[in-house]
């Protein structure tokens, strides 16, 4: 677990928020003494505290704690919830479900062997809308897994949809992030999390997939212009 919330920016977050050490802590539900540690960085936000730090203090899920543990555990139905919580339009049915930071979720997602195909056309829309999401952390992540060709084709989605759009400040920064992978580039295939495909379909994506998911040795036929959301 790492945390996005470092302990200059709990202090001046609660001072933004108006509340004293004593109200934070009240209504948080740890004492003050606690919060004073957490504070001055000699305790750590945990995962279900910093949620209720990022709801009391008006913060974004960017704040929130990031962990690369148990990714195991996500599956596309938790996937799904997850995304729902960030405001994928997909999933806006999908209601109560405890927020996410967006590049834990995304490191999930990418690092599953298997996911619905409905879950995989909502990442780059989770990496366009949250394009300032921390990379840095991400892509360290995916490289300890050798999956960071699979995020460089989500990011190289993600800026298409950004170009389409008309937003020059995500297309920009995601162009930046595609290089950055490019460099990582791994040689070997892989699927884009669909690790069930039989071998009629692996043989078919060889000849059928677009030049995107061929550059970034992928057996998929995700194309930007096809997502759902590409336009809005």
């Amino acid at each position: 677990m790492e945390q996005s919330l470092r302990p200059e920016q709990l202090r001046s977050a609660r001072r933004e928020a108006g509340l004293t050490q004593h109200q934070a802590a009240d209504r948080l539900g740890v004492s003050q003494a606690y919060l004073a540690l957490l504070e001055r960085g000699r305790r750590s936000v945990t995962a279900q505290l910093g949620s209720r730090i990022v709801h009391l203090y008006g913060l974004g899920a960017l704040a929130l704690p990031l962990c690369a543990e148990n990714l195991d555990a996500w599956d596309s139905s938790s996937l799904a919830a997850g995304l729902a919580s960030l405001g994928y339009p997909g999933f806006r049915q999908l209601t109560g479900v405890e927020h996410q930071n967006p590049a834990t979720l995304l490191l999930a997602a990418t690092a599953a062997s298997d996911v619905e195909v409905r879950v995989v056309e909502a990442l780059p829309w989770l990496a366009v809308e949250y394009d300032n999401l921390d990379w840095e952390w991400l892509i360290r992540e995916t490289k300890l897994r050798d999956i960071q060709n699979r995020l460089g084709f989500i990011v190289t989605l993600a800026r298409q949809v950004a170009q389409k759009r008309g937003d020059g400040s995500a297309t920009r920064r995601l162009c930046d992030i595609e290089e950055t992978l490019e460099r990582a580039r791994l040689v070997r295939e892989d699927t884009l999390c669909q690790a069930s495909l039989s071998d009629a379909e692996r043989r078919w994506l060889r000849e059928a997939r677009p030049s995107e998911a061929s550059h970034w040795n992928l057996l998929t036929d995700l194309e930007a212009q096809l997502l759902p959301y590409a336009a809005l």
